[in-house]
């Protein structure tokens, strides 16, 4: 899954530069992953939630025995994430996770955890340290995290963080206004890298059949925010004119009902495929031999998915929201208005009807703009300075929620 790959590059670049990693998540993700390295990934993390309901009841009474002060200094935050999550089963939750990560750290030396979504898993993190445990930092993506800062507590998170990152300008942004007076300054941009290695730069013959191509690949779980249901409508108008015109919609979810209803209402079942999950490098080989990749988005931080596509050479059609015009443009593809079909269709239009020089440049621009941008190498040059920065004197613990990300606000 994307979801959980972008965050393994990134601990595979800490681990190049000599960090050792500690892997922590909330929960497993529920659904089998499809990429092996994924797999071998989840191996090697331990969660606090899954399967553990004897371990943090455990935990929890030891650390009342062992360590009241530091419980009793987390209860005013406790309190504060019971009254805006608007419940007591998810903080008492996260409490009994924070006694269990703060003793995990304690018994390992850990004293630095860098967390990814500023959802439950910073919470944890934030309990954990007011009970003593290590210092935290944490990476914020959006949209999820600004829709619902106030029931996420996100202003108190970022007060007692070490540091906050931001993937883009744009998230960068929306944090400086919802921290308080003077921490803003923790806010430090940092932008998801590739492996570029993993992304050969240029191979003529695939280039040359995929310029004649005419299929389009849209990768993503399937939910109303992610704008597949517009795809067979848009696929149907333009059928006439280009009678080799196919999208392959990478994913399944929640949507997937909505979206085959469309296509059998236009009629496209032979030119609208839908393919399931696959692992990253299938992903990877269906982008390289299409035209372009199709992202219709109504919400997004900014995806991963559009950077591997620019690293392929393969222009995007995307949305113009949040983080995305800050590497997509006219230069390397095509910006539409969210949920806006005409757009949407004229978009397809204009990327089946691009030249094939003007659509080698577009595939130019975008390879330049990620090797420019989105490098792991340079984020975890940024990630190791911040660090050290924030006074580590031995490499962090990463804690991560994997794809329990999508499930926000669960504990």
């Amino acid at each position: 899954m994307t979801s959980t790959t972008f965050i393994r590059r990134e601990i595979e670049a800490l681990e190049q530069r000599g960090l050792e990693i500690r892997r922590f998540a909330i929960r497993a993700w529920p659904v089998a992953l499809v990429d092996l390295r994924d797999v071998a990934e989840q191996g090697r993390t331990e969660y606090l939630l899954t399967g553990n309901l004897a371990g943090l009841v455990g935990a929890f009474l030891r650390e009342a025995a062992d360590n009241p002060g530091g419980l009793l200094r987390s209860l005013p935050t406790w309190l504060r994430l019971a009254r805006d999550t608007g419940g007591l089963v998810r903080p008492m939750a996260y409490l009994m996770q924070a006694a269990l990560l703060r003793r995990r750290a304690a018994k390992e030396g850990i004293d630095h955890i860098h967390v990814h979504f500023a959802t439950n898993a910073t919470a944890v993190a934030m309990l954990a340290r007011l009970m003593g445990g290590p210092g935290y930092s944490f990476t914020a993506h959006g949209p999820d995290e600004f829709a619902d800062s106030a029931t996420l507590s996100v202003a108190p998170k970022i007060a007692r963080a070490r540091f906050v990152v931001a993937i883009s300008d744009y998230c960068r942004d929306r944090l400086a206004g919802l921290a308080g007076p003077g921490d803003a300054a923790k806010i430090h941009l940092a932008r998801c890298g590739l492996a570029l290695e993993e992304f050969p730069d240029g191979d003529p013959e695939t280039d040359a059949l995929a310029a004649a191509s005419q299929t389009f690949v849209c990768v993503g779980r399937f939910c109303p925010v992610k704008g597949q249901v517009l795809i067979p409508q848009a696929v149907a108008a333009l059928a006439p004119r280009f009678p080799r015109l196919r999208v392959v919609l990478v994913g399944d979810g929640e949507s997937r009902p909505a979206i085959e209803a469309a296509i059998r209402a236009h009629d496209v079942s032979d030119r609208v495929i839908l393919h399931g999950w696959a692992p990253n490098a299938e992903v990877l080989a269906l982008i390289r031999t299409s035209r372009a990749l199709l992202l219709p988005s109504e919400a997004e931080g900014l995806p991963v998915v559009i950077m591997e596509a620019l690293a392929l050479r393969r222009p995007v059609i995307t949305t113009r929201i949040a983080g995305i015009p800050e590497l997509v443009d006219d230069s390397c593809g095509w910006l539409i208005s969210p949920g806006d079909g005409v757009a949407l269709t004229g978009a397809l239009a204009a990327a089946l009807d691009c030249p094939p020089a003007e659509w080698a440049a577009k595939g130019a621009a975008g390879r330049e703009r990620v090797e420019c941008l989105h490098d792991r190498r340079s984020l975890a040059r940024a990630l190791n300075r911040l660090f050290a920065e924030a006074g580590r004197s031995e490499a962090p613990a990463t804690v991560r929620e994997g794809k329990a990300g999508i499930a926000a606000g669960s504990a």
